[in-house]
């Protein structure tokens, strides 16, 4: 039997985006959706392991795709160590720090264990490309202000990676060749400035910048020290109201910003309020990372799912068009990334890195 599929896996706080190619023909393409009371039920996120991964065969089956066709299955990455970009084989050392989270949950830690655990039983290789953790930062970017914590690169690589590329070749240009402020608008929110390529600087999209439809963005440390010792929430609890049940949630009840459009439009002032607050706060930010590049900004590009929201991006829009003229870059590409950078190592254009190669193992 021919193997000539690639499976592309993409974990969401709340989804899982599939799909099949045919070298670079998508196949199918399917969002599966996860009720969010079944999720609470799991402590921690790789406990949804099993769950995620059981929907994925049972789409496969019943759209009739046969895993023995697979020739690989590559997933997003998740928040591994710090590690330069490309596309990685899974191994046993890359899979543990997904499993115990090296660097912290999230939903994306999912996507190298499913690939790994379908992977496997078909006798091929699982992959990862342009994770999280991809470390670009300058060594300015990563004093923090407190000696024992230092500033991390956690950041929406992979479709800021490949909406660049796209913005630059509708330019005439190459990435390398341009300064470039991008804001990945999703679940979370990644606000970078891409000097030549690179991404010299991030807020962590977890813990720090502006809120999102599901994190809280950054907060006083003063007050977010004194609910962790109220005695009022355990552990779990903060990670959730911070991640997951934060921002525009936790204000409005929704993380859909076209519900809370509908909303605004309804006369209902609070969703006016905190729509906008998000959309200042992004502002901010993309200001703030102007001055990295000293101002010499060719574009500031808007993409992520959020970007769909005409009301939320006319208002950024408005208040950062100074800067540089604003492309807007709706939606992501991660799913068509993932694909081309499995086949550049599946074709031989480029050779998968080794995890432990590239980082640091310590433990």
């Amino acid at each position: 039997m021919e193997r000539n599929l690639v499976l592309v896996i993409n974990p969401g706080s709340t989804s899982t985006k599939i799909a099949v190619y045919n070298e670079t023909q998508k196949m199918a393409q399917e969002n599966l959706d996860h009720d969010t009371q079944k999720l609470d039920q799991f402590e921690k996120i790789t406990d949804q392991y099993e769950y995620r991964k059981e929907m994925i065969l049972n789409w496969m089956h019943e759209n009739g795709f046969d895993t023995h066709k697979l020739r690989a299955v590559v997933g997003r990455g998740g928040l591994l160590r710090p590690m330069p970009s490309g596309a990685y084989k899974v191994t046993e050392p890359l899979l543990k720090d997904l499993i115990v989270g090296i660097q912290g949950e999230h939903a994306s830690n999912l996507g190298g264990m499913i690939a790994d655990a379908i992977a496997k039983t078909e006798g091929i290789g699982a992959y990862i490309v342009d994770p999280v953790a991809v470390d670009e930062f300058e060594p300015l970017a990563r004093i923090s202000g407190m000696p024992e914590i230092k500033r991390k690169s956690l950041v929406h690589a992979l479709n800021i990676k490949a909406i660049a590329h796209r913005v630059a070749d509708e330019m005439g240009k190459k990435v390398e060749d341009l300064n470039l402020i991008l804001a990945h608008l999703g679940g979370g929110i990644s606000i970078v400035p891409m000097k030549k390529g690179k991404i010299i600087d991030a807020n962590n999209a977890n813990e720090m910048g502006p809120f999102s439809p599901e994190r809280c963005g950054g907060l006083p440390v003063g007050d977010v020290v004194k609910m962790c010792f109220s005695g009022d929430y355990s552990p779990n609890e903060l990670k959730k109201k911070m991640r997951g049940k934060g921002g525009m949630t936790a204000y409005l009840g929704t993380n859909d910003g076209r519900e809370v459009v509908k909303q605004i439009e309804a006369g209902n002032d609070k969703a006016k309020l905190v729509f906008e607050a998000m959309a200042y706060q992004i502002s901010k930010e993309i200001g703030a990372m102007a001055t990295v590049i000293e101002g010499k900004v060719d574009a500031v590009v808007l993409t992520g799912g959020v970007a769909y929201s005409k009301y939320l991006t006319d208002y950024v829009t408005e208040h950062v068009s100074f800067i540089a003229p604003v492309i807007i870059k709706a939606g992501e590409d991660e799913m068509e990334a993932l694909n081309l950078g499995v086949l550049r190592v599946l074709n031989g254009e480029e050779t998968a890195k080794i995890y432990e190669k590239e980082v640091k193992i310590d433990d």
